[in-house]
């Protein structure tokens, strides 16, 4: 009984959630398109709504843990599911991601990403990505601001082993930037497919940034370590909490 009470839970919410993408996304569509500004601002309306409504909803609270940078770097982040997009765009003065090029064709979502800077690429030809990527940095077509982009390349769950690509490296040493790491257990709350979201803390944590001009060799060995173990370290604390309970 309980677990339908919350799988309804869970579906009011995510109608919910997309409902204030679509309300706030035409309500400010207009001054989205005329500045990055409005584009932003409706962007983290729809991220803060999604924190606020979560808690009471769905009986999910959100933490972010960590120094999220205000200065020009690229964000290596975990991802296991819609939520941790939430979290961490709503932490940063001026994310913008590595996207999948087909999303640049949703309405609204669409044109929402690209107004506040985000890259679309074409998910699964490697070289020609990691060219989309450098070219639009060269070109200065990125706005300014903080580089979100997701190193293992698609949504991953708890537990799950996926390699980490090089072209998060590729961008670490083109840019010449500081790499911050961003480990979550989001995944196990609000998993990458299904309704029911399940109650509890979900956690994005930013971590130590890595400083640029080390060598490529070095960069990814030492990224996926410290994302994995802070992962790991996040979904550990996370399921003996609800063991307790």
């Amino acid at each position: 009984m309980a677990y339908a009470v919350q799988w309804v839970r869970s579906l009011i919410f995510i109608s919910a959630v997309y409902l204030s993408i679509a309300v706030v996304g035409l309500v400010l569509f207009p001054w989205a398109m005329l500045s990055r500004k409005g584009a932003r601002a409706g962007s983290m309306a729809v991220c803060l709504f999604v924190r606020w409504a979560a808690p009471w909803m769905i009986g999910l609270r959100t933490e972010i843990r960590g120094a999220a940078p205000d200065y020009k770097c690229i964000i290596a982040s975990k991802h296991q599911s819609f939520l941790d997009v939430f979290l961490v765009f709503s932490a940063l003065p001026a994310g913008k991601f590595i996207m999948k090029r087909i999303l640049m064709y949703a309405p609204v979502v669409g044109q929402y990403a690209l107004r506040i800077g985000c890259i679309p690429v074409d998910r699964g030809k490697r070289g020609a990505a990691i060219k989309q990527m450098v070219k639009a940095v060269e070109s200065g077509a990125a706005t300014p601001g903080q580089l979100i982009i997701y190193p293992q390349g698609t949504r991953v769950a708890p537990g799950v082993k996926a390699p980490y690509k090089v072209g998060t490296a590729v961008l670490y040493d083109q840019l010449n930037q500081p790499c911050v790491p961003v480990a979550t257990n989001v995944g196990l709350f609000w998993p990458k497919r299904g309704i029911y979201r399940r109650p509890g803390t979900a956690v994005v944590e930013f971590l130590d940034p890595i400083p640029p001009g080390l060598p490529r060799s070095m960069f990814l060995p030492l990224l996926e370590d410290r994302i994995e173990t802070a992962s790991n370290r996040l979904n550990a604390e996370a399921r003996g909490h609800v063991a307790q309970e």
